[in-house]
C-alpha cells in the first residue's frame, strides 16, 4: 500500500487514529485539543461505508462528531463525509494520499467546503509519532509536494 493506484481494505481503517500533524483551523486554535478519528466498518444496502466518530477534548470535556464515509469508487481512496443529526446537511471530501505499508500512519487530504478551508492531517495510530516515523512522515510530505507546515497537534489527555 501507500501507492496512489493501489486499493485499500476499508477494514484496514478501522480502528482509532490520532491527528499527530495538521493545518486545519479547528485543531490550530488551540480550544480543541487531543483530537481523534475513530473508523467502524458498517454494512448498508449500498456497500461498505466507514461510521465515522472526530472526537476531542473543548474545557475537558470530551466531545464528538459523528457522521458517515462513503468512499467515492473500489479504490477506497476517496470519501464523501456527510454528518448525522443536525450536521446531516453538511458534507464533506477527503481522500488517503499515503498510507504506510503497515496501516500505521497516514496522510489524508481535505477539501474545501463553504464552512473550512483545504487541509492536510498526518493522523497515526499512536498518539505521538516516534523519530523514525516522524522522519518517514518528512519524507512523504516532501514527496507529494506538500509544502503547507503542518502543525504538531498536542495529543496529551488534558
Amino acid at each position: 500500500m501507500g501507492q496512489n493506484n493501489v486499493n485499500i481494505d476499508l477494514s484496514d481503517l478501522e480502528g482509532k487514529w490520532f491527528i499527530n500533524q495538521s493545518n486545519f483551523p479547528m485543531w490550530l486554535k488551540g480550544d480543541k485539543t487531543s483530537p481523534t478519528f475513530n473508523y467502524t466498518l458498517v454494512k448498508k444496502k449500498k456497500g461498505l461505508y466507514l461510521l465515522d466518530r472526530v472526537s476531542y477534548l473543548k474545557n475537558g470535556k470530551t466531545k464528538n462528531i459523528k457522521g458517515i464515509d462513503k468512499p467515492k469508487d473500489s479504490t477506497n481512496r476517496e470519501f464523501i463525509w456527510r454528518g448525522n443529526g443536525i450536521l446531516s446537511l453538511l458534507k464533506s471530501k477527503w481522500n488517503i494520499l499515503h498510507l504506510d505499508k503497515k496501516q500505521q500512519w497516514a496522510i489524508i487530504f481535505f477539501e474545501p467546503t463553504l464552512f473550512t478551508p483545504k487541509g492536510y492531517d498526518v493522523i497515526s495510530r499512536e498518539a505521538t509519532l516516534n523519530p523514525e516515523t516522524a522522519q518517514k512522515v518528512a519524507e512523504k510530505l516532501s514527496e507529494l509536494g506538500i509544502t503547507q507546515k503542518l502543525k504538531t497537534i498536542d495529543q496529551s489527555r488534558e
